[in-house]
């Protein structure tokens, strides 16, 4: 078996293709298999620690057994509009993403291009600001970093601070600063004292508090019940689920032994994890930041439905996203089959 990585220099999108498994290897891959051989999966992925059950499913083989003749190409995405513009472009079948841009995609194609199929990860989402900032009564005046204007954190970020009397908009006026950044500018500017803090996912919030000497204002996951929201989930291109199920099948498999993987033997998922970031990126997490930002994260294919619905409704508060009915988004059809096999709890959707 061969993989080949294409990374330009500048790295927006790395391919992985692979020659696949003989017929018949690896479970769950049997007939289905066999009645879509020639067929080929296009799976995106950020190299990003929420993102930990695709990258394990790809740099662990799991993909590769569960689809058996099914082939797979793998790109590398760094942000959720990239993703979703790539699956809009028709290059993309199928992608881990956050819930805003799921959100924002079904939306934009009035609910017709993607289908949520399985969560991914839940939490790992912090507000990390300087020792000097203990609540929020001190946060007027400040600027705030999130990683994209109207992404997941960014929206969670406002629809908090508006619940404490703090406005904002989206060209960083109001009683906050929030400037939109990638998370690496992040890091850089508040090492210099340019920002005071910022809402972002892990591996982030683990760097600004080791290497930026900041700490934790809010752990998101005091905002939900139970502490549980969704972070990262899967979802498929519609075309292509009504089209392949039994492909999207096969996959589910794999994203569910790549997500037990995850929860019973965390020292090896580490290091499968990190070693797919240094491939797509060219360096790894630190040891201490992966071991500190791993326990903050739940692996889960549960969806947890009910705070994408939370989420939306934010945006929209917060004249982010124009009102939208997400009945239809979720199609968990496949995965509930998937986990009665199983011996599993099934999931919800909205």
């Amino acid at each position: 078996m061969e993989r080949t990585f294409v990374r330009p220099l500048r790295l927006l999108v790395a391919l992985a293709a692979t020659t696949l498994l003989a017929a018949g290897c690896g479970g769950g891959a049997g007939s289905a298999a066999s009645a879509e051989s020639g067929v080929t999966v296009r799976l995106g992925v950020f190299p990003n620690i929420t993102h930990a059950a695709g990258l394990i499913g790809v740099g662990h083989g799991i993909f590769e057994e569960s689809l058996g003749d099914v082939g797979l190409d793998v790109s590398y995405f760094n942000a959720g509009p990239e993703a979703i513009e790539a699956v809009f472009a028709g290059a993309v079948d199928a992608t881990y993403v956050g819930p805003n841009p799921a959100i924002n995609a079904f939306a934009q194609s009035e609910g017709d291009a993607i289908r949520i199929v399985a969560g991914a990860t839940s939490g790992g989402a912090f507000l990390v600001t300087t020792p000097d900032i203990t609540g929020v009564d001190q946060l007027a005046g400040a600027t705030i970093a999130t990683p994209q204007l109207g992404n997941t954190q960014d929206v969670a970020l406002r629809a908090w601070l508006r619940e404490h009397g703090l406005e904002t908009d989206a060209t960083g006026g109001g009683d906050v600063a929030v400037v939109p950044q990638a998370n690496a500018d992040t890091l850089t500017a508040f090492r210099a004292g340019d920002i005071d803090g910022a809402w972002v996912p892990e591996p982030w919030a683990t760097r600004l508090v080791q290497e930026g000497g900041g700490h934790v204002l809010v752990d998101e996951r005091d905002l939900w019940p139970d502490g549980e929201y969704v972070t990262t989930h899967l979802i498929v291109a519609t075309s292509f689920l009504e089209e392949h199920p039994d492909v999207v099948e096969l996959l589910l498999r794999g994203h569910v032994d790549a997500t037990r993987l995850a929860n019973e033997q965390p020292d090896e998922a580490k290091e499968i994890v990190n070693r797919q970031i240094e491939d797509a990126t060219g360096k790894p997490l630190a040891a201490a930041v992966l071991d500190a930002a791993w326990p903050n994260l739940t692996f889960t294919w549960d969806p947890i439905a009910s705070s994408l619905r939370t989420s939306a409704d934010d945006a929209v508060a917060l004249e982010l996203l124009d009102p939208v009915d997400l009945d239809g988004i979720y199609d968990l059809t496949v995965l509930n089959a998937l986990l009665r096999e199983l011996g599993e709890e099934e999931v919800d959707g909205l």
